[in-house]
């Protein structure tokens, strides 16, 4: 059995039209169901974070798998692996990671939802990292261990009840940029050095989840304050041009790079079809929003003028720096 190391966060125009509960954008058949059930099992995860008493089992966890993956039996969804797995590097072919023996993958998940369920003095952002990592380097599932192994890091850190999921998820950091993506991969094959091997040091890892952690609360802070200077700049053209105020909903998803549509802007304005056509129109003819397709594939997308707007205001988002660039870890 062989699968792949490849990108599997998908594009967010995409997640968005799920949240939302629309049709997708340009996502294939294939596609979208994994958007859904991906969502579908973080969604459950957030809910399950509310109970602080639960337990994480091996159930729960074939379970969240099964949400992601129910669209294709042939990928064995919540159900262990019947046989070996090897992983290989899409753009090269080249194996990485060998996981350990079929028969094993039942008592190394056990041991590892014990441990999750155990007491223990580490740092919760070090647990949660210890999660993924166990759950890929054991790659209990034919597929999906990935995005399996992200699922579970939320999960911990979620149920430690300190932090928000929208700060601690690092999945946004890995699938966000390239070089990110890379060095995850990189990591985890040096860690593991081709197959099962819990006896390494798992360091390089932990400082890996940490930095991404830091730049994921740093990111999303930047996107707070982006959002409110975009906000106000949006806000005063609006004035400027005598349109209705409401209107700012689509400018702000236009600004931020997204594809405005009737549904979308109707049901976050609180408006009828007519309405939101006709303040589509509006905004298309002050200049602001572009239109693109026809009948009900049209969507709405930044003008130029509004897309400078954008440039201007995220001129002044502030650098995120490598809290450990300058750092040494000498440890015993």
């Amino acid at each position: 059995m062989v699968t792949t190391l490849s990108g599997d966060v998908h594009p967010v125009k995409d997640a968005i039209a799920a949240v939302e509960g629309e049709e997708p954008l340009d996502a294939d058949t294939a596609t979208w169901a994994e958007i859904l059930g991906y969502r579908n099992a973080m969604t459950y995860v957030i809910q399950l974070a509310k109970d602080k008493t639960g337990a994480v089992s091996c159930d729960l966890i074939k379970s969240l798998h099964f949400m992601m993956l129910q669209h294709d039996l042939s990928k064995s969804p919540g159900q262990w692996r019947p046989g070996a797995i090897y992983v290989r590097r899409e753009e090269t072919g080249e194996s990485v990671h060998e996981g350990p023996d079929a028969s094993l993958v039942p008592e190394l998940m056990t041991e590892l939802c014990a441990t999750l369920n155990s007491e223990s003095r580490d740092h919760l952002i070090v647990r949660g990292a210890m999660a993924h990592l166990n759950l890929t380097m054991i790659h209990p599932f034919r597929d999906g261990n990935g995005r399996m192994a992200r699922c579970l890091q939320t999960l911990v850190l979620a149920r430690g009840g300190h932090l928000a999921p929208v700060f601690v998820s690092i999945e946004e950091y890995l699938g966000g940029r390239k070089e990110n993506t890379q060095e995850y991969y990189e990591i985890l094959a040096g860690i593991g050095t081709g197959t099962w091997h819990p006896e390494h040091d798992a360091l390089p890892w932990v400082r890996f989840c940490l930095k991404a952690h830091y730049r994921q609360i740093n990111t999303v802070l930047n996107r707070m304050e982006f959002i409110e200077r975009l906000w106000n700049a949006l806000e005063t053209e609006i004035r400027r041009q005598g349109l209705p105020e409401r209107t700012i909903m689509a400018l702000a998803d236009a600004a931020m790079r997204y594809r405005v549509r009737n549904p979308t802007y109707r049901k976050a304005a609180d408006v009828s079809k007519v309405v939101a056509g006709r303040d589509l129109r509006s905004l298309v003819e002050h200049g602001l929003l572009r239109p693109h397709g026809e009948k009900r594939g049209r969507y709405y997308v930044a003008s130029p003028a509004l897309t400078e707007i954008h440039r201007t205001i995220g001129a002044q988002r502030r650098h995120i720096e490598d809290p450990f660039g300058q750092l040494r870890l000498d440890l015993p």
